[in-house]
């Protein structure tokens, strides 16, 4: 597969949509082997491309300024990173700063708790995706998934995934596992699946708790290899990353990305 921006042609693989060289079935190898270090990428400045090219870079703290969000986007160019991960009022500011790099911008939807109706997230997803978003980070309503409400849930889901479909943009579902039980997480990433979205998500980094290892590893059980896995919250050096990949996660949501990939080329 070839992802192309403003001219720039980036080989991906079909497995977990990341450049080819990067497909986390080949980090998860490396780390299973015993390796302590990953090797660098030439190409990069010394930067360890199978860790940066998983993760999204973040910020989405609410009094985040344009200065920071052009800090963010100018790490995210300069380590590779695969997203930057942001509020919706600056996506049109960090595209306009990344659109030159193979850098995605990613766009959450619904944040951070999940308990708008599906008609808003999905004005908010396709205003997003217009102003330049190709990933859309969305929260589930967590309140309606507890109740036992799975049709407005699943229709919930549906609003955005359907937006990205047709924008030819991905979609990851925040499910907020520190809120659910097991069994409301294996039917949560059974309604995502269900709605062909791309990716599960742990957390919005907002909740009570972040990734887990526990989390990841069950969501990658119930939705097999069909959508990725981002471990989000709480990701902040590379030993939890090596874990939570070991785990089954292919995309790391992290404000830490480059304490991350600067302890990986072991600096």
């Amino acid at each position: 597969m070839k992802h192309s921006k403003q001219g720039l042609t980036v080989r991906r693989c079909d497995c977990h949509d990341v450049p080819l060289e990067c497909c986390p079935e080949q980090l998860r190898d490396v780390i299973e082997a015993g390796a302590s270090r990953v090797a660098l990428h030439a190409t990069t400045g010394g930067v360890p491309m199978e860790v940066a090219s998983l993760i999204d870079h973040t910020l989405l703290k609410p009094d985040a300024t344009d200065d920071d969000i052009d800090t963010l986007c100018d790490e995210a160019a300069q380590y590779g990173f695969a997203a930057v991960c942001l509020n919706p009022t600056w996506v049109v500011r960090a595209h306009q700063r990344l659109v030159e790099t193979p850098v995605n911008v990613c766009s959450v939807v619904g944040f951070p708790f999940g308990a708008t109706l599906p008609e808003v997230k999905g004005y908010e997803a396709q205003r997003a995706l217009g102003d330049g978003a190709s990933e859309i980070d969305m929260v589930i309503n967590v309140g309606a998934l507890k109740s036992g409400d799975h049709i407005l849930v699943q229709r919930d889901i549906e609003a955005v995934v359907e937006l990205c479909r047709h924008s030819d943009a991905q979609s990851k579902v925040i499910i907020e596992t520190a809120l659910l039980t097991d069994n409301e997480k294996r039917l949560a990433c059974e309604l995502a699946k269900a709605a062909k979205a791309d990716f599960v998500k742990t957390s919005t980094g907002f909740g009570p708790g972040g990734a887990t290892v526990a989390d990841v590893s069950l969501m990658r059980a119930i939705v097999g290899d069909a959508l990725g896995v981002k471990a989000a919250g709480g990701v902040r050096d590379y030993e939890t990353f090596k874990a939570l990949a070991r785990a089954g996660a292919t995309r790391i949501g992290a404000s830490a990305g480059v304490k991350i990939v600067m302890e990986a080329r072991g600096a």
